[in-house]
């Protein structure tokens, strides 16, 4: 049946099947929806920050800053995948041509690197910030953010095409079915008809120096926050510094959480729907959850977004 659907629809025999979100679910339509409903707050709530940080300048800070770059790459993070998934759905295809595959694993592991390098240098902004709020200007120095945003991009896009390039050039075997809602790697290398475990090992390595030591950086960051904000005599100083943070803790958990088990387990060891599950996490859900984290538990934010809106209202 598969096989016809390929030949009545016109699908070449390169190209990938992508078998949606929880394939076989009843009600699908419900679950496409819903995300693009989560698409739809993502790109207002991520474009509603970056505009604020670049509009008040009480918010052209380093800790803005680095924001405003994840907001950036939550943008991206999700439009790499939730339009071209709601297409298919809608036109009832499906597929994506091997280019196309490439293309959305090249920008997906990117970002996806590009995140965790950047969460890592936040909590250092943080750790600056709070432990030697005295020589924060200096070490936080404008120079300083742009080449943390730089390396952070930088990094990512490196690591992304070495393994991009890598994963497409196992052979595919059979139908080109990927289990999952866009081409993720782990979800691609199960189709090959080659043995890969020694890249998955591989894939686990670099995974150590992009999800598990920048998560280790972040917890020992906030262990001498933690200690540091204890012996504080200013509650009101003790609990902004503890605002602060626990938003950047509660991003990094929702993020690096499901990557670990995703990238980091071996991939028998966990079903396609757990996967496209936790895919969902760090690609949909974390994009989506970021700026009405850093937006409602933060102050300043909510208070640039008050002035933009008495202005509008005042000049009309």
């Amino acid at each position: 049946m598969r096989l016809r659907y390929e030949r009545n629809n016109g699908t070449s025999t390169t190209d990938f099947i992508l078998l949606g979100p929880f394939f076989g679910f009843q009600r699908v339509n419900l679950v496409v929806y819903l995300i693009l409903l989560v698409y739809f707050i993502a790109l207002t709530g991520n474009s509603v920050l970056i505009f604020l940080i670049w509009v008040d300048f009480h918010l052209h800070t380093p800790m803005y800053f680095l924001l405003s770059q994840l907001s950036l790459i939550d943008l991206v993070y999700i439009s790499s995948s939730v339009p071209k998934m709601a297409i298919n759905h809608w036109l009832g295809k499906h597929t994506i041509s091997h280019i196309g595959c490439g293309v959305q694993m090249f920008f997906c592991l990117t970002l996806g690197g590009a995140e965790c390098l950047l969460l890592t240098l936040m909590s250092y902004d943080r750790y600056v910030a709070v432990c030697n709020p005295l020589r924060y200007p200096i070490i936080m120095s404008p120079k300083v953010c742009l080449l943390m945003a730089a390396v952070s991009w930088a990094g990512g896009a490196l690591n992304s095409l070495i393994q991009t390039n890598y994963t497409m050039h196992f052979p595919i075997c059979g139908l080109k079915e990927i289990n999952h809602f866009f081409c993720e790697m782990p979800a691609i290398l199960k189709l090959s008809c080659e043995d890969t475990l020694n890249y998955e090992m591989m894939v686990s390595v670099v995974s150590v120096a992009f999800i598990l030591i920048p998560f280790s950086i972040i917890i020992s960051s906030y262990i001498r926050i933690f200690l540091t904000v204890l012996r504080m005599n200013s509650p009101e100083g003790r609990n902004k510094a503890l605002a602060t943070c626990s938003s950047h803790l509660i991003v990094v958990s929702l993020y690096l959480g499901p990557g670990i088990v995703v990238y980091m387990t071996p991939g028998s060891s966990h079903t396609p729907e757990l996967d496209q599950g936790l895919s969902m996490f760090y690609t949909i859900l974390t994009p989506m959850l970021n700026p009405i984290i850093y937006s409602l538990r933060n102050k300043e934010v909510m208070e640039a977004l008050r002035n933009v809106l008495k202005r509008n209202l005042i000049s009309k």
